[in-house]
């Protein structure tokens, strides 16, 4: 049995929850969001928790079992308290900006680079070198963070460019120089 799997998932004040066969809706203060399981598992609310079975003990069963149960409460989770990705950018002359609903990215390059974030993202800088990247569905969240990381990744050499807050680069030594 999936440790992750049969663990119950709690169900905050003022969030609703509609289980129809496969769809499973989740209602929260900050918005709404929907997903279909996969016909392998089951999805049941007993009073205010919720839990998530397999129908059978077969292999694609036991192993959509856990990310089920995983995808459900991350759909809890994030109606009722959102999900944050923080950037830090490095590097002389590197900043960020929002203009409008878009991401200016000046790192490096010719060309400003624009992003724009998909719909239920919001994009924000403080002080020219912190992004936050903030919404309710985790995937986008983490998905719109990887995209910005990718338009300038940390270097090893001078640990410039685009990481994640706290992600630690290993840095190298350089050449050696003449003798």
């Amino acid at each position: 049995m999936s440790r992750i799997g049969k663990r119950p998932i709690s169900i905050p004040q003022k969030v609703t929850i509609e289980i129809s066969g496969q769809d499973v809706a989740v209602k929260g203060p900050k918005g709404e969001l929907a997903r279909t399981l996969p016909p392998e598992v089951e999805v049941l609310q007993e009073g205010e928790t919720i839990l998530v079975n397999r129908r059978s003990d077969s292999r694609p069963a036991r192993q959509r079992h856990g990310l089920c149960r995983t995808l459900v409460a991350n759909m809890v989770e994030g109606v009722s308290q959102g999900f944050q990705k923080r950037l830090e950018i490095q590097g002389v002359g590197y900043r960020a900006q929002v203009q409008g609903r878009n991401l200016v990215l000046n790192v490096g390059y010719s060309n400003p680079v624009q992003i724009e974030p998909p719909e239920g993202i919001q994009v924000s800088v403080e002080g020219n070198t912190n992004v936050i990247v903030a919404g309710i569905n985790k995937e986008l969240v983490g998905n719109m963070a990887a995209k910005i990381r990718a338009v300038r990744p940390p270097e090893p050499y001078k640990g410039k460019g685009i990481r994640y807050s706290g992600e630690v680069v290993r840095r190298k030594a350089g050449k050696a120089g003449k003798k």
